[in-house]
């Protein structure tokens, strides 16, 4: 340490992190938190295009400023969006990793050099790096919101102007990136009042200027909206729609509780516990250690009460992801703590420890433990992989012994072993990462699969083939939604998206379209016919053009057109969820006869592992084909025309209702229609 400066090592620190946070995002295939990726992406691309913020060609809510400008130049770069994708996640990685530099300097604050360089290998081994490997604002925010936790530790050591002014910028900077800095601006103002009122009695006076600022910009803020007869809602962007919902007080308040339990189990409840002795003891502490602790307060206590409150309305889940940013402020507690001796007065530190053993047990695991874990709630993974063995039932049990243990050594390490505490913290972490990253539950086992539902062989296959042409996508809500997501990620040509059959799940910008029953012309609501050159669409809709590449497994094709769109086929009976019901009906206009395949594709759980039997009907011939519970399979069909037109009927047996509040009689999954001409 004495011979290599301590900037050297905080060098070393940030690069190693890049490096190894650059691999691991580099084992993920593909997008999978949609449509957010894709949202950040499309800003990204259209910045670097100089044409704004736009989505799908168009003007559209902004969910973060500075975040889409820091990837713009990755599409700038790369013509290849595979590229642009691997050189995002590459600034991703340098972005999450200089969360070390404002860790270390917190740390610097309260520790010498050799505990501040831990403080910051803490800040990059936090479980939540894996969003490196997603184009997420989560990579901006997070050393975004440690530098604005930095500008608030020294404003409040000695609340110059100059102090102030750095601390506004940096939370201006920070809400930038992401709408839920506002937390920061709140914890700034209420900081200075904690402060006063567990430390020595600091005037409020120095503070003014800021409160003064803060207090007319808001009011200029919402005059400005009244005088554009606009709701203060709409400068959320696309999440405007936060500030206009109402809340349950009661739901808020079980959402708070849930997020506090499970930031508990993301530190490993040691650095709870620790933090919980620094705070009830803090009137004895240095001033230095009562602005941190009053410091950490105020920003933990916003971070989670925004966040369960967002969670409550329209999560539905422990929102991690929004709050893991303050685990460093309680990491560095643990660290200051062990600096000041480790000392455990009997009841405090009995009553620290219990609380922070007991709180993951209380976390309704049933309730939460569900997909979104591997988007939202990342230490909950893990526990996926141990409730696969134990059950659900016992995870409350596991966690609760976990949390005993690690409350244990808490109480009884000896204060000259302490530094064994944060060393168990990091193994915890180390432990955690390879089922997030890599497990069955994981984020790469999670892109895989969609990438699975989106595309085949090259990722961008359209592009290949059209060139710079211009491709729009009619989506008939027959196959996977990524089957436009997916492709529209990876491919520049894809653009506007028409839609058939509802709306895809996101709200990103589309058109609702329809097909004429009389002339099979696609038609937008006002009656135009839509037009495009190239198009992208399904095996249920056939273009009539040329087909010029095929996703023959996802039953996919792009046409090239004479310009409007016009569908030459129509299927019925099969669900936007690609269950058929009992029977399901082809019908393609301007046929000369060739051959249908069909992808067909059982369900072992609603059949009991029962194979099934599907009869088609076409030209007066019949077919039978058996479809495995296990294992999807190709009918062909061989078509007649009558008059122009080829008619295919299937009938599937046995049918089921799935129960639980769903009513439909299915059959089996149609995944795919392919007309091939004679």
């Amino acid at each position: 340490m004495r011979r290599v400066p301590v900037w050297a090592w905080l060098t070393g620190i940030v690069t190693v992190s890049v490096v190894l946070q650059a691999w691991l995002a580099s084992r993920m295939p593909a997008p999978f938190i949609f449509t957010d990726e894709l949202h950040y992406q499309e800003n990204a691309r259209s910045l670097a295009a100089g044409s704004g913020f736009r989505v799908r060609e168009e003007p559209y809510g902004i969910v973060s400023v500075l975040y889409p400008l820091l990837l713009a130049p990755a599409y700038a770069l790369f013509d290849s969006l595979p590229d642009a994708y691997a050189a995002a996640r590459t600034i991703n990685a340098v972005l999450m990793s200089l969360a070390a530099v404002p860790a270390f300097l917190i740390a610097r604050r309260l520790l010498p050099p050799a505990w501040s360089l831990l403080a910051a290998v803490l800040a990059v081994a936090l479980p939540s790096l894996a969003f490196t490997g997603t184009l997420m604002s989560e990579n901006a925010f997070y050393p975004a919101f440690l530098l604005a936790a930095w500008a608030l530790l020294r404003a409040l050591d000695e609340p110059t102007l100059g102090r102030q002014a750095v601390l506004l910028a940096a939370c201006g900077a920070a809400t930038l990136v992401w709408v839920q800095g506002l937390a920061l601006v709140l914890a700034a103002l209420t900081a200075p009042l904690l402060l006063r009122l567990v430390g020595e009695r600091r005037p409020l006076r120095p503070w003014l200027p800021f409160y003064a600022v803060v207090g007319a910009g808001g009011v200029l803020v919402v005059l400005a909206q009244l005088a554009r007869g606009t709701s203060v809602a709409t400068l959320f962007g696309a999440y405007q729609v936060v500030g206009e919902e109402s809340y349950d007080l009661s739901e808020v308040l079980r959402f708070l509780f849930w997020h506090v339990a499970e930031l508990d189990l993301y530190v490993g409840v040691i650095p709870l516990a620790a933090f919980l002795l620094l705070a009830a003891r803090v009137r004895s502490l240095e001033p230095a250690v009562q602005a941190f602790v009053a410091a950490t307060v105020a920003l933990t206590a916003w971070t989670l009460l925004i966040v369960a409150t967002f969670a409550s309305r329209f999560a539905g889940a422990i929102v991690e992801r929004n709050m893991f940013m303050v685990a460093p402020l309680l990491l560095i507690g643990l660290l200051v703590w062990i600096d000041r001796g480790a000392p455990r007065p009997r009841a405090l530190a009995v009553a620290a420890a219990a609380t922070a053993a007991v709180l993951p047990a209380l976390i309704p695991y049933e309730r939460f433990l569900q997909l979104k874990v591997r988007s939202d709630t990342l230490m909950l993974v893990p526990l996926w992989n141990v409730q696969d063995h134990t059950g659900l039932d016992r995870l409350a049990e596991v966690t609760l012994v976990g949390g005993v243990v690690a409350a244990l050594l808490f109480l009884l390490v000896p204060p000259r072993y302490a530094l064994a505490l944060p060393a168990l913290v990091l193994a915890y972490f180390a432990v955690v990462v390879q089922p997030i990253h890599a497990g069955p539950h994981g984020m790469e086992q999670a892109a895989a699969g969609a990438l699975y539902e989106g595309l085949t062989g090259p990722r961008d296959w359209i592009d290949r083939a059209v060139g710079d042409e211009d491709v729009g996508v009619l989506y008939t809500g027959l196959p996977h939604r990524f089957t436009v997501l997916e492709n529209e990620f990876f491919n520049r040509s894809l653009g506007r998206v028409y839609t058939s059959g509802g709306p895809l799940e996101g709200g990103m910008p589309e058109t609702a379209v329809h097909v004429d029953e009389r002339t099979g012309e696609v038609k937008t609501t006002d009656g135009t016919v839509v037009r495009e050159r190239y198009a992208l669409t399904d095996g249920s809709v056939a273009l009539d053009g040329e087909p010029v590449a095929r996703d023959a497994r996802l039953g996919l094709t792009v046409y090239r057109t004479d310009g409007p769109l016009i569908s030459t086929t129509r299927v019925t009976g099969v669900y936007n969820d690609q269950w058929s019901g009992p029977e399901v009906d082809y019908r393609r206009l301007r046929c000369r006869g060739g051959t249908l395949r069909v992808t067909l594709e059982g369900d072992p759980g609603l059949f009991d592992e029962r194979p099934q039997t599907v009869v088609t009907t076409s030209g007066g011939r019949r077919q039978v084909a058996t479809v495995p519970p296990r294992q999807a399979i190709g009918m062909t069909v061989p078509l007649r025309s009558v008059a122009g037109v080829c008619r295919v009927h299937f009938r599937v047996s046995p049918t089921a209702q799935p129960g639980h509040g769903d009513p439909r009689e299915l059959g089996t999954h149609f995944r795919a229609f392919e007309y091939r001409a004679p």
